[in-house]
């Protein structure tokens, strides 16, 4: 009887483990913005200023980087997740060219 009750909470655990969404869960430290992996669309204007808050904390070069991600954000209504990279998320912001044929955001 006792084998019984482990293998059905084990069973159990891997059952709510395989069905939960990590995706879900948040954490209060980080804006909104990195967990919708940044598609297009995905930010409203008002949210534009805290994603870019987040994806320019790394950076040295903090105003250019911020007046840019926020350019870049109200047309395009979505910042790529992390503070560097995965600008295919969302390909307005990547495909946006600054006039030396150079990337426009950041």
């Amino acid at each position: 009887m006792m084998k019984l009750i482990v293998v059905l909470t084990v069973f159990s655990l891997l059952f709510a483990i395989q069905f939960s969404n990590a995706d879900e869960l948040e954490s209060p430290s980080e804006p909104l913005a990195i967990h919708m992996k940044g598609g297009p669309g995905s930010l409203t204007p008002e949210e534009c200023p805290k994603a870019c808050d987040f994806r320019c904390s790394a950076t040295s070069h903090q105003k250019p980087c911020l007046f840019y991600c926020n350019l870049c954000c109200k047309k395009c209504l979505c910042v790529p997740s992390g503070t560097y990279g995965n600008k295919e998320e969302c390909p307005c912001y990547n495909n946006w060219k600054n006039k030396d044929g150079g990337p426009k955001c950041p």
